[in-house]
């Protein structure tokens, strides 16, 4: 008998709409869902729910994560070298706004993220991703429904 699948959130920065989905799904099909992060991360009350944090420093939480997922699990993370990272353990990862990090795509994604932190750290870009839109929520409410979906769960 295979391990019930365990949802991982890299949640110090996990938007509060796509906690609120998560929070959803987790009761509903009843998946055991992990939010990973250096303070305080309030849940609502449920068994299938928890919290767990760690200590500050650098790449703690991204540690946590690594250290305890187990191939098939889920992460949900926007941070390209932590979805390698989960990737490289046979895990999967949606990031917050639906986009799936697969073998296929995290070395293009690494890549284009090292590219672009090169410009910003020469001041030849600034900023970041645009703030989270509805559809973005959307796209990763439909992203989570097709993973589970496959799955069967």
């Amino acid at each position: 008998m295979s391990r019930p699948l365990k949802i991982w959130v890299d949640a110090d920065a996990c938007p509060n709409l796509i906690k609120t989905v998560l929070f959803r799904v987790a009761q509903k099909k009843q998946l055991e869902l992990l939010l990973i992060a250096n303070q305080t991360i309030a849940v609502p009350p449920s068994r299938y729910i928890k919290s767990i944090r760690v200590g500050g420093g650098f790449d703690v939480a991204d540690d946590y994560i690594v250290e305890h997922l187990r191939t098939g699990d889920l992460a949900i993370t926007g941070d390209i070298p932590l979805a390698a990272k989960i990737v490289a353990k046979q895990g999967f990862v949606i990031n917050p706004r639906g986009e799936a990090y697969t073998v296929e795509n995290i070395g293009e994604k690494l890549a284009m993220r090292d590219f672009m932190e090169g410009l910003r750290d020469n001041g030849l870009a600034a900023g970041g991703a645009a703030a989270m839109a509805a559809k973005d929520v959307q796209n990763f409410a439909n992203a989570l429904d097709r993973f589970l979906t496959a799955r069967q769960i």
